[in-house]
């Protein structure tokens, strides 16, 4: 019986010796494509190749030596691209044309919209979106913490998060709203005011696991429904102060000259949306180092929830007044972050935006840059959207080349992220 079990003893060694030496970080994979673009420039013919979750090399074929244990795989006709980044999303919605958003946040309990948030989630990675900046739950709490978490420990599938947790209004700004006083309703964002109050709601949700801090800087509460800013430029430049001071980056949404004008001079990160910008407000957003996400996609979804058939009828001033803003942006130089407020159209869709964008007039090798590149750089995501030596292998590959024909960022051949195909 003692040999038997030295014997037992003497084959696990082995075996486990030999697991050791199977370390999914020791794995080699090698990625041959047409071509490689790596997140600033298009390379024909290069490849790339693969050491558990980093880039180990990349460029010409004669200059990468691939071990003879690596998994090779052929993308003819394909382009290989760093995993693509979503600037601007709301996991925990779906699109208003299924359900209101009063009615999402009022009458979808805390379960459904967790469920469905999950779906999102695997839709937008397997779209080859292998990072997203979720900016806030829209009533759902800290909730986006815990998809967050799921989704780093392998619970379920989804890409990587930057959380915003609740985002910050002013009080009476914000829906849902009630002509009850003595009602108690959800909000869709947590209401804060003066240089306290908002002092307060930036610290707390940092301490609840916020990565970037969302502030609503206008909305429609002035008379009949008009857009109008909400804080004053003092409680901005607080809300500014205090985020950055623990490293975390301000997005702003804001759609009036007005309260752009209060954000660059608080000096966020970036604007979303920035409908009323003028050429003034985006000069001086290029001054500063202020990027634009402009969202394109959201204001075309919801006018055809009202009936605008494109093509068809005349564009809606809603539209051509993203067309002005868009083209006034581009002019000054700003700095163009890739973001279609995902959400208010269907998660997996998310290349509407950039396709938009190159409709707009951005050049498609610059939309591919900012849906990579530049956007790892404004969300400081470190080793992030590009293809280098050294860099997580967040990578996709796309049916032909997206600086030709942007559509083709919609075929999606190959998602890997950390490493690991899905």
């Amino acid at each position: 019986m003692k040999t038997f079990n030295l014997t037992l003893i003497f084959i696990w060694v082995l075996f486990t010796c030999s697991a050791a030496q199977q370390n999914p970080n020791d794995t080699y994979t090698l990625l041959k494509p047409d071509r490689v673009f790596d997140g600033q420039q298009m390379h024909a013919g290069w490849w790339v190749l693969v050491k558990g979750n980093r880039i180990e090399a990349v460029g010409e074929p004669n200059t990468i030596t691939t071990p003879s244990s690596a998994k090779i795989i052929d993308l003819k006709g394909e382009t290989l691209m760093p995993g693509m980044i979503e600037g601007h999303s709301h996991l925990f919605l779906h699109p208003y044309s299924e359900t209101i958003w009063n009615n999402q946040v009022l009458t979808e309990s805390r379960a459904e919209r967790t469920a469905r948030a999950v779906v999102h989630a695997k839709a937008t990675l397997m779209a080859g979106f292998t990072t997203v900046r979720d900016l806030g739950t829209e009533g759902a709490g800290y909730d986006d913490v815990g998809l967050k978490a799921a989704i780093i420990k392998g619970v379920i599938p989804g890409p990587r998060m930057l959380v915003a947790t609740r985002a910050i209004v002013a009080t009476g700004s914000y829906g849902p709203k009630s002509t009850v006083a003595e009602a108690s309703i959800i909000k869709g964002a947590e209401e804060a005011d003066g240089i306290d109050g908002i002092t307060h709601a930036v610290r707390s949700q940092i301490g609840y696991g916020a990565d970037v801090v969302k502030i609503y800087v206008d909305y429609r509460w002035g008379p009949n429904g008009t857009a109008e800013p909400t804080f004053t430029e003092a409680e901005l430049k607080t809300a500014v102060e205090v985020a950055k001071s623990s490293g975390r980056i301000v997005a702003v949404h804001s759609g009036t000259a007005e309260g752009m004008r209060r954000a660059i001079a608080a000096g966020v990160t970036t604007i979303e949306h920035g409908d009323n910008g003028t050429p003034e407000l985006f000069k001086l957003m290029k001054e500063k180092g202020i990027a634009l996400c402009p969202t394109l996609a959201a204001t075309e979804a919801i006018a055809t929830y009202v009936g605008w058939e494109k093509g068809n009828d005349p564009d809606p001033e809603s539209v051509k007044q993203k067309h002005i803003s868009f083209t006034e942006a581009l002019q000054a130089g700003v700095t163009i972050c890739m973001g279609g407020d995902v959400g208010v159209f269907p998660h997996g869709d998310n290349a509407r935006e950039m396709i938009l964008m190159a409709d707009y007039g951005m050049k498609p090798i610059d939309v591919l840059r900012s849906a990579t590149n530049v956007n790892a750089t404004v969300f400081q995501l470190k080793d992030l959207g590009n293809i280098k030596t050294g860099y997580i292998a967040d990578i996709i590959a796309v049916e032909g080349n997206p600086a030709d024909d942007i559509k083709s960022v919609k075929q999606v051949k190959l998602v890997m992220k950390d490493g690991v195909i899905y």
